[in-house]
């Protein structure tokens, strides 16, 4: 097929134009299918007669547009469609994509119950002020220079002292240092998945995650997650059929659901990930907001197996933009991920690993948590309060035991999509479940975040949220097939 691409040398147009215009115009009409892998660079520029960097430049653009994945060490494939619902084309909302890419502010007005992020004013500002200033003085010049790809050593053997207050055991070699849990899950990614791997998740999930196995070009197949932990005689029976590359999870407080896996389940997953060699990919962001006297502890403390990933970001509730996270990886896929984080950034930020070192061997990370734990709680209180005293008794929801998030449940026919565009006529946004779907399909569900809600605002919105709910229940329905993208 591609022996028959002719390009026109005489032609005032760049080659690498023709060459991207040729290629675009085949897979648009159908003749290169999804995930098919196209010719290497130097063979696809001794089949033109070309100069490499124009096929280079050529795939460069083609990636840009969306219409081709790269996987580092295998090649250049063509990208999936676009995933249609009811083939009508899924949209994304522009305000809201807008403001999950910080280029629209919040009304005043608008109480928001969308966002997982921890209002400004409780970051300990002047604590990482002293420790920033205490690294310039004691490390100058070295803290702007490339870390070691796998992350600032000192910071790593913290990583680990924090490891075994867990009763986790790792060495400081399996330990990588990455900007934020986004960014581990991407270069897991880009390290274990070709076009066309199988990828589980549990059902919902993370939005991100689902972002980042699509841009792998993996094939994401959803296990349903109850209130204990992800429902294993599915999951079972689903390894089986399609031998996953890994398993994708949030064992503690999930994101959306607020669930939180049962001692029990644990162990009972973690059988089997032995009996099947499968692969666990744990993501914990919020393990330590807990409000009970219970104990939440990852799978990697439950048992010592290199079957678990475990990837910890302190970002989500102590300085989202510090990008701060680690993964604790097994021996075999070390140098694949070491490649994988060069070619995404090179290193984490040297001033940012050298401060949060100091912050964990001081002990204000621990402060800080304690800090939040107390200011939490009191939110947490008063939320389960409004929940249980006026949202309407058709409404349901299970109460997590720490965490951020509550997931929501309509009686069934009705559409959390449209309720959403409900809430936000009154000044209220609120995330629809449809968003935390691979498919993106609509559904009865919806999040809500105590994040970065004053009390206050927190009263007036659920009271507003039952207002509209009840008005919403009373009213025609119409199921659509809209989706929207969530601030995090």
């Amino acid at each position: 097929m591609f022996e028959q691409l002719k390009l026109n040398k005489l032609s005032e147009q760049h080659l690498y134009i023709q060459l991207y215009q040729k290629i675009k115009e085949m897979i648009d009409q159908g003749f290169l299918e999804e995930y098919q892998k196209l010719p290497p660079i130097r063979q696809m520029a001794n089949l033109l007669d070309v100069n490499n960097v124009t096929v280079v430049n050529a795939y460069k653009l083609l990636e840009e547009e969306g219409l081709v994945l790269k996987k580092v060490g295998s090649g250049t494939y063509v990208a999936p469609l676009i995933q249609k619902i009811d083939r009508e084309e899924v949209f994304i909302d522009d305000e809201i994509q807008l403001m999950n890419q910080g280029q629209l502010s919040l009304k005043q007005n608008v109480i928001s119950f969308a966002t997982a992020t921890p209002d400004p004013d409780l970051f300990p500002i002047q604590d990482v002020k002293t420790a920033i200033n205490h690294v310039l003085d004691r490390d100058g010049g070295e803290v702007f220079g490339y870390q070691d790809s796998l992350g600032y050593q000192p910071l790593r053997e913290a990583f680990r002292n924090y490891l075994a207050t867990k009763n986790i055991d790792s060495s400081v070699k399996s330990i990588q240092v990455v900007s934020g849990a986004q960014q581990g899950i991407d270069i897991l990614s880009k390290a274990m998945l070709n076009p066309g791997d199988v990828v589980f998740t549990e059902e919902p999930t993370y939005t991100g995650a689902i972002s980042a196995f699509k841009s792998r070009g993996a094939r994401i197949i959803s296990i349903p997650i109850r209130e204990d932990g992800i429902d294993l005689k599915i999951l079972e029976a689903k390894v089986e059929e399609y031998q996953p590359r890994f398993l994708y999870l949030m064992t503690n407080f999930q994101n959306p659901t607020g669930y939180s896996y049962s001692s029990m389940k644990k162990e009972r997953l973690l059988d089997l990930s032995q009996n099947y060699g499968l692969t666990i990919v744990e993501d914990d962001s919020l393990s330590e907001l807990y409000f009970t006297q219970e104990s939440f502890t990852p799978l990697r403390a439950v048992a010592d197996t290199e079957n678990v990933i475990y990837i910890k970001s302190f970002s989500k509730i102590f300085l989202p933009g510090f990008r701060i996270a680690f993964m604790v990886l097994p021996d075999s896929i070390i140098g694949q991920v070491m490649a994988a984080k060069h070619t995404s950034d090179i290193s984490s930020s040297g001033l940012i690993q050298r401060t949060f070192d100091l912050l964990l061997r001081q002990g204000l990370w621990e402060k800080h948590i304690e800090g939040m734990r107390q200011i939490y709680l009191g939110k947490y209180q008063l939320f389960v309060k409004l929940l249980t005293e006026v949202l309407p008794r058709e409404v349901k929801y299970t109460l997590p035991k720490g965490g951020l998030n509550y997931w929501i449940t309509l009686p069934d026919g009705y559409s959390a999509n449209q309720l959403y565009k409900k809430c936000l006529a009154e000044g209220v946004i609120i995330i629809p479940g449809s968003v935390f779907y691979p498919d993106g399909r609509p559904n009865n569900m919806f999040r809500l975040s105590i994040a970065a809600v004053e009390e206050a605002e927190m009263t007036k919105g659920v009271k507003i949220l039952a207002q509209v709910i009840n008005d919403f229940l009373d009213g025609e329905n119409v199921e659509d097939t809209v989706a929207f993208t969530p601030l995090m």
